[in-house]
């Protein structure tokens, strides 16, 4: 990807610990990496096509004068974080913000963070067989793009399937929803269990009814293992329920760990049987 680069930016601040950092501010230095396709301004030479970087600069100096964080962590991520929701042609951020100033009774250049903050695409699957399994699917996608760490979303077509597990329930509701957001894996995590709490899930009995389950099946090509979190999911290939709503929405989208298609899954799967 395209990148434009901004270094050294001067602002005059008042970030930091210390009620004198608060109350007189100090000097800082941001450099900054924009991640974006400049294939169209290039070829048009249209500033309408490019990301202005002086509109950018301009803006991280507003945000960093504006508000004000105890930590050079907080100033990092959220400077990034509202570059990318200001500017939608940035599909990522590099920045490192200095602090030459910083109070420490030793000799040194300077202090700096740096963070990366990107937009990630990923898939989700929506399901409820209690109550109102509608109106539990359509609040949880209402509330999701009303999030602004969440763009481009669309959701598939709801099917209805039998529960799985070997416990008697009803029917459920199922379906995918696409989206980018700005989440890290466990920061989406922790966003969808959040929703899931919203909608009162209980999670009582393994394979139980439940009022709202979201589950994360890819996040970009990221393999990820750890006790809380699996990605992709690990029983999709399994789960027709799954894969019929994820092929309407991205047939083609290739499995980072078998390396095929969300198609040749769902096609598999009807071929064995198991479905």
């Amino acid at each position: 990807m395209d990148q434009i680069r901004i270094r050294n930016l001067k602002i005059f601040a008042y970030h930091g610990v210390y009620e004198q950092e608060k109350e007189q501010g100090q000097n800082f230095c941001v450099n900054a990496v924009l991640y974006t396709d400049t294939e169209k301004a290039g070829k048009s030479d249209d500033i309408a096509d490019a990301v202005d970087y002086g509109a950018a600069c301009l803006f991280i100096d507003n945000y960093m004068r504006e508000n004000r964080f105890d930590l050079l962590e907080a100033v990092t991520r959220h400077v990034a974080e509202e570059l990318l929701l200001a500017f939608p042609a940035i599909r990522k951020v590099e920045l490192e913000v200095e602090k030459p100033d910083a109070p420490i009774p030793l000799r040194f250049d300077s202090v700096s963070v740096k963070t990366e903050r990107g937009w990630h695409r990923v898939f989700i699957a929506l399901g409820s067989n209690m109550g109102e399994r509608l109106k539990f699917l359509e609040r949880a996608v209402a509330d999701l793009r009303a999030d602004v760490c969440f763009r481009d979303i669309r959701v598939s077509d709801y099917i209805e399937t039998a529960p799985s597990g070997g416990v008697e329930q009803d029917d459920f509701l199922n379906g995918v929803l696409e989206a980018e957001t700005l989440y890290s894996p466990e920061g989406l995590l922790a966003r969808l269990q959040e929703e899931e709490r919203l909608a009162e899930r209980k999670r009582e009995i393994h394979w139980g009814p439940r009022t709202l389950d979201l589950d994360i099946l890819f996040y970009d090509d990221l393999v990820l293992a750890k006790k809380e979190l699996s990605i992709p999911h690990p029983d999709m290939k399994n789960r027709q329920f799954v894969l019929e709503p994820l092929s309407e929405l991205a047939p083609f989208y290739v499995h980072p760990v078998y390396r095929k298609t969300v198609k040749e899954m769902l096609e598999e799967l009807e071929e064995t049987g198991r479905a």
